[in-house]
């Protein structure tokens, strides 16, 4: 199925999410340690109007293996999505992250971002992020970005000059890096799954 060099990708076994004119999805995903998940997701914004918004974070402490693969289609012009995953890999843990935002050639005045960003814990844990944009009309704010890294050591070394024990300090930081994506009502969950990291 396509249009030109316009080509619609396919997921197989995976129905998308159909957002039509002038409704609103909002999912959020948590992937606790211990977890290993593969995650698919696509989604269909059909009419005008319509948005998708999409949160998750990960923390991975053994040897878990988490694959999020996330297809934001925007096929209607005036539609609106945005996209963060966050997440804290330690151990042996793998990860990996394929995001793709495509606008079709009709989808005019879109508005469309994605951001995952990564703290790694250890020098075994590996992290792969593919963030991508297919972009085939001209009148369109879209960005992605991407990120992978440490703690911040400075300020860690802050804290803990301000009598902060250093596994709290760790604690409050990765707290911190997560906060944007952590649901309410896990919150208490959340963090005593990263206090045992």
């Amino acid at each position: 199925m396509g249009h030109g060099k316009y080509v619609i990708p396919s997921i197989a076994s995976v129905s998308p999410i159909v957002v039509q004119a002038g409704e609103v999805l909002n999912l959020e995903f948590v992937v606790l340690p211990g977890e290993s998940r593969d995650i698919t997701v696509c989604v269909d914004l059909l009419g005008p109007g319509a948005e998708a918004h999409l949160k998750g974070l990960y923390l991975c402490s053994g040897a878990e293996k988490v694959n999020f693969r996330i297809v934001m289609h925007h096929r209607s012009a005036g539609c609106r999505s945005t996209q963060l995953f966050k997440g804290i890999a330690g151990g042996e843990a793998q990860v990996t992250f394929d995001g793709t935002i495509i606008v079709a050639p009709d989808a005019q005045q879109t508005e469309a971002f994605q951001e995952n960003h990564n703290i790694v814990l250890s020098d075994s844990a590996k992290v792969e992020t593919r963030p991508q944009l297919e972009i085939y009309a001209d009148d369109v704010k879209c960005s992605h970005g991407a990120t992978v890294g440490r703690l911040n050591e400075d300020e860690l070394f802050y804290m803990r000059s301000r009598g902060i024990p250093e596994k709290e300090a760790r604690t409050l930081q990765m707290l911190s890096f997560l906060s944007p994506v952590i649901p309410s009502e896990r919150a208490e969950e959340i963090e005593k799954a990263i206090r045992s990291l």
